[in-house]
């Protein structure tokens, strides 16, 4: 895949992937390409800067990065859950299992359980997630949601 950064005859830019070089050139020849925003078919390569990422920055820079981003992610997902979904402790295995069998009332929950209590609940067909630790929680802090 190629990524061209490309601009319509009207002067709006947007970028375009291709499978290669010479699809977009086929794509274009036959005036298949359309800009997203104004309609033109009047559609060319802009003129880009191209980056080049060498072995060493690649892995510290980007890695870490992407560390980051998984990171805020998780926190996101712990924050919602902690404040949307009601927490039921060590009692999660049970209640999980009486929400998915009609006893109960359905609803959001989250607590904890062990991996064999788990392992247990996803062969019966319990759907669960694990959710992500709190920031500084132990190593073996097992929290789960339903």
């Amino acid at each position: 895949m190629i990524k061209y950064q490309l601009q319509c005859g009207s002067g709006c830019s947007f970028e375009g992937w291709f499978k290669s070089s010479g699809e977009f050139d086929r794509q274009s020849d036959e005036g298949a390409l359309e800009c997203p925003f104004c309609g033109s078919t009047h559609v060319e390569r802009a003129i880009m800067a191209p980056a080049v990422v060498t072995r060493s920055a690649g892995r510290s820079n980007g890695a870490g990065a992407m560390r980051k981003t998984i990171a805020d992610a998780a926190r996101r997902a712990r924050d919602y859950v902690e404040k949307n979904f009601d927490y039921v402790g060590e009692r999660f295995p049970e209640e999980a299992r009486r929400i998915h069998y009609g006893e109960t009332n359905e609803r959001q929950i989250y607590g904890e359980a062990t991996g064999k209590e788990v392992k247990e609940l996803v062969d019966e067909g319990v759907s669960i997630a694990p959710l992500p630790p709190s920031p500084g929680a132990p190593a073996g802090a097992k929290k789960k949601l339903n």
